[in-house]
């Protein structure tokens, strides 16, 4: 594989499938597809893009210049300004002698082991561990349910007093957090890959925005994101901004929440500073305290774009 086409696939919408002649088919970005009428393949050191709904096409191949029509697609597929550039510089260097590493690539997620003997808490459900009675009232004080996501448990030693939050990626447990609920300890005790973002199966492609935040339980009770932190890197970015929709970001309202804005405004996404009462400070206390549809109506009623104005309603925000 070579720059152009790294790229490309790296930003390919994640529902997509290889034909047997060798085409990676998707729905195309250049129309209004929905039935995986956007197709890609790669010759070599060629790569073409042809849409078969609207004839839409497109292609590179070692020697020519990045053109007017294969910028077009690299921004239709949202690949940020500054990597097209760095690829249009590129690619006049590559002569087809030597491969190139990609500027950036989408990250790979190893499988990993929950704690010793941990499962699902669900399946206590009919013969419930005194142990497990701490771990059940934590989540009703945080308005969560069994049913909102598979919430895991151990009694092994150093976990008896923990929610075990798993990580998916397509399905497979990826790695997890442990969050004391009561007793003395660390608050997390947690198992992360790089690059991973919390949540990203549970987004339906009929969604029109994604909620991005900083932790698991917010993402789990407003059924978007977490970054796991209050910056997000870049392939974190990658993989949110491969989800093709409208990007809504809600900090916590204390200091590192500054960062996820300042975050947000670097990767062009859009930040809401929803109008809570005092003392509430993140999306799980909103859930708690108006429901969950009247917190995403007021998430969305205050979403804004432009750099000034997020700025501007940030330090307003933020001293409450």
């Amino acid at each position: 594989m070579n720059l152009i086409s790294d790229t490309l696939v790296s930003y390919l919408p994640v529902k997509r499938k290889q034909t047997p002649s060798g085409w990676i088919s998707f729905n195309a970005v250049c129309c209004d597809d929905k039935r995986n009428r956007g197709g890609l393949i790669k010759d070599g050191d060629t790569v073409s893009y042809h849409c078969f709904n609207c004839g839409f096409k497109t292609s590179w191949q070692p020697g020519r210049s990045v053109g007017v029509k294969l910028r077009k697609l690299f921004r239709l597929l949202n690949v940020p300004d500054d990597i097209i550039s760095k690829i249009t510089i590129e690619s006049l260097r590559y002569n087809g002698t030597e491969t190139s590493t990609p500027l950036i690539s989408f990250p790979k997620f190893q499988d990993r082991s929950l704690p010793t003997q941990a499962i699902p808490i669900i399946d206590y459900i009919n013969d419930t561990p005194e142990e497990l009675i701490p771990i059940l009232e934590y989540l009703q004080s945080r308005g969560l349910y069994l049913e909102d996501y598979p919430f895991y448990w151990t009694n092994k030693e150093g976990f008896a007093k923990r929610l075990i939050i798993p990580f998916f990626y397509y399905g497979r447990i990826v790695g997890y957090t442990a969050r004391l609920t009561n007793g003395v300890g660390p608050k997390y005790m947690s198992e992360q890959q790089p690059g991973y973002v919390f949540n990203l199966d549970a987004q339906n492609s009929n969604r029109e925005f994604v909620i991005v935040c900083e932790g698991p339980m917010d993402a789990i009770c407003i059924g978007g994101v977490a970054i796991m932190g209050s910056e997000a890197n870049t392939q974190q970015r990658m993989l949110i901004d491969q989800l093709k929709r409208t990007v809504i970001v809600v900090p916590d309202r204390d200091n590192a929440g500054m960062k996820l804005v300042d975050e947000a405004i670097k990767y062009n996404w859009s930040v809401s500073f929803p109008d809570w009462d005092e003392g509430i400070k993140d999306i799980n206390d909103a859930v708690r305290a108006y429901g969950k549809l009247t917190t995403l109506l007021m998430i969305k009623q205050q979403q804004m774009s432009n750099e000034v104005k997020i700025k501007l309603t940030a330090k307003e925000w933020f001293k409450c």
